[in-house]
């Protein structure tokens, strides 16, 4: 799962990586990707982790909506 390469590796507290998780999992969910090896999914993870740093949003339907909309994907 590509996003829990870059929480591993990040300094966020494990409720920020369960927030950012959640997000990944739900915009995947939304987006009806099933492959974690897939080159999107990677870009989804960065694009949830770049979302989640900016904006400080603890709610993961919050970050999974604005991740998705700055990804120009519905």
């Amino acid at each position: 799962m590509p996003i829990k390469r870059l929480l591993k590796d990040s300094k966020l507290n494990l409720k920020q990586q369960e927030m950012l998780n959640a997000a990944f999992v739900r915009t995947l969910r939304i987006l009806h990707l099933v492959d974690r090896n897939d080159a999107l999914c990677e870009m989804v993870a960065r694009k949830i982790m770049e979302v989640g740093a900016a904006s400080g949003a603890t709610d993961p339907i919050v970050v999974s909506e604005v991740a998705i909309k700055q990804l120009k994907i519905s």
